[in-house]
């Protein structure tokens, strides 16, 4: 169980350092969108702060994920202390699923807490219904988070943080956007381009899957089929993604 004992000290060294200020400032952010949106939105003041409370939860997110995922690997190295901790029988294999579990675990806090915060802020303008509904969307980006993670984590086992930045990010925008290489593969007239602009569109994670902000803003509940369906999707890419960063790293030099 080595790998707990990482996932612990991951979780102790990430929360104490970003996930407050990150809380702070989203609760601040949801509090005026609250406060000083309503009027403008002509009484949909629930609606407007479910959009903006949800998105701003899967900005930071990503944020969160991307900017201390890449690090999880590379700083050790910087640092040189993943000598210390793989001499202390921890393999790579365990050192990489701690690191993974223990991000994750700060995601879950920090997702969650946001979470509430919508939901107490939709629940004091008089929309119990919204309040609730908001708790599918929430589970579903705490997945994508989860997801954004693996990826940044196999990036960090083979490349600089900033490249390992900035692939990450991509993956992100271009998950978001799937469903259109999908459509440009079939407009396409290139036989090779249409190979690539497919290959890309099941190799890389569909978000679009994870992101029904609007239906919860208009008060409405996933399915529990669909629900099932991505969070069974999510696991099976994260599973893969693992694997991955778990033999590139077992395959790494560090002299």
């Amino acid at each position: 169980m080595k790998w707990l004992i990482v996932a612990k000290n991951t979780f102790r060294e990430t929360i104490r350092d970003r996930v407050l200020y990150n809380l702070i400032l989203f609760f601040l952010l949801i509090t005026a969108s609250a406060l000083f949106l309503g009027d403008l939105t002509g009484g949909n003041e629930a609606r407007t702060t479910v959009n903006i409370g949800l998105s701003a939860t899967l900005i930071f997110g990503v944020l969160i994920a991307i900017f201390v995922g890449v690090g999880l690997v590379s700083k050790e190295i910087e640092k040189r202390t993943i000598y210390v901790i793989l001499a202390k029988r921890v393999t790579r294999a365990e050192f990489l699923l701690g690191k993974y579990l223990g991000l994750c675990t700060v995601l879950l806090l920090n997702t969650g807490l946001m979470g509430i915060g919508v939901s107490v802020v939709v629940f004091t303008v008089g929309d119990l219904m919204r309040a609730i509904s908001i708790w599918g969307a929430v589970f579903l980006i705490y997945m994508e988070l989860c997801i954004i993670t693996a990826v940044a984590l196999v990036f960090s086992t083979f490349s600089s943080p900033i490249l390992s930045t900035i692939f990450s990010f991509s993956v992100f925008v271009i998950g978001h956007f799937s469903s259109a290489l999908k459509d440009i593969a079939q407009s396409i007239g290139s036989t090779s381009a249409k190979v690539f602009f497919t290959s890309l569109y099941y190799l890389l994670p569909n978000f679009s899957l994870f992101s029904i902000t609007t239906q919860a803003a208009h008060g409405n509940l996933p399915t529990v089929s669909y629900l099932i369906s991505v969070t069974t999707y999510a696991i099976f890419y994260i599973l893969i993604l693992i694997s991955l960063a778990i033999i590139i790293f077992q395959n790494r030099d560090f002299r």
